[in-house]
């Protein structure tokens, strides 16, 4: 995360108020003289009128009113400040679901595919950094999500890196819609651009907190103990999700 300082806008608001405060007084006692003065140089027989002076005084009141109230702006600014801040940091280790690319460490990668209305058949497509074709998968359409474990077809794990995937849907065996992948990645950083929340993945991509589906706790896939065989082994994998200590 950016090392925005937390406390510059609290230092920077204190400041202001102060400033502002001080600017009150000056202005309020300088008026004070000027009423004053008007008052003992004023013509005995054509004295202030009464009118005239409520007037004045409202005039300098609605002045201070006004200076006081952008003090009070400027300080909740800042306190809205804080508070994104502390919104940010609520990403910073978590896993969000999104379309972008994954990176690939081992660990199977869980995602969800959305496939066209009317599809009888579903292609997983894996593309590597390169944007280079490295596998295609049928897929069942009507799972929630799939798990893509990061092996070929021999079985063999595929080398670590960043990895897109694009969903086919086919309807008699014509293509009929390709979309983005939505992969569960974790959030490294989170910072703010022009206003917009916007969240770098430990793949290396940057999306806006507005394009995630879904916010969850770290989800870490471990081999099973009780797979039969080395073949079941590979195969098999439970499912841990880390949240506040607790493993389920």
């Amino acid at each position: 995360m950016e090392t925005t300082s937390a406390t510059t806008p609290t230092l920077s608001s204190g400041s202001s108020a102060q400033a502002s405060q001080t600017y009150i007084n000056s202005d309020f006692e300088t008026f004070l003289k000027m009423m004053t003065t008007q008052l003992q140089n004023q013509d005995p027989l054509n004295p202030l009128d009464s009118a005239d002076f409520a007037v004045q005084l409202a005039t300098f009141s609605n002045v201070e009113q006004q200076v006081r109230t952008n003090v009070l702006l400027e300080q909740l600014g800042a306190q809205m400040g804080l508070t994104g801040m502390s919104d940010l940091a609520n990403f910073v280790g978590m896993e969000t679901r999104v379309a972008a690319p994954a990176l690939f460490t081992g660990q199977p990668i869980e995602m969800t595919l959305d496939v066209e209305k009317g599809t009888d058949t579903g292609v997983l497509v894996v593309r590597d950094e390169f944007g280079v074709e490295r596998q295609r998968l049928m897929i069942d359409t009507t799972a929630p999500y799939h798990v893509w474990q990061g092996t070929d077809d021999s079985g063999a794990a595929f080398a670590d890196g960043i990895y897109s995937f694009t969903v086919e849907s086919y309807q008699n065996d014509e293509l009929i819609g390709t979309s983005e992948a939505q992969v569960y990645a974790r959030v490294e950083e989170a910072r703010l651009e022009n206003g917009e929340t916007v969240l770098l993945l430990n793949s290396g991509a940057t999306v806006p907190a507005s394009s995630v589906t879904a916010l969850r706790f770290p989800v870490v896939y471990e081999q099973s103990s009780d797979a039969g065989g080395e073949e079941g082994a590979a195969a098999a994998m439970a499912r841990r999700q880390y949240s506040s200590g607790t493993i389920w």
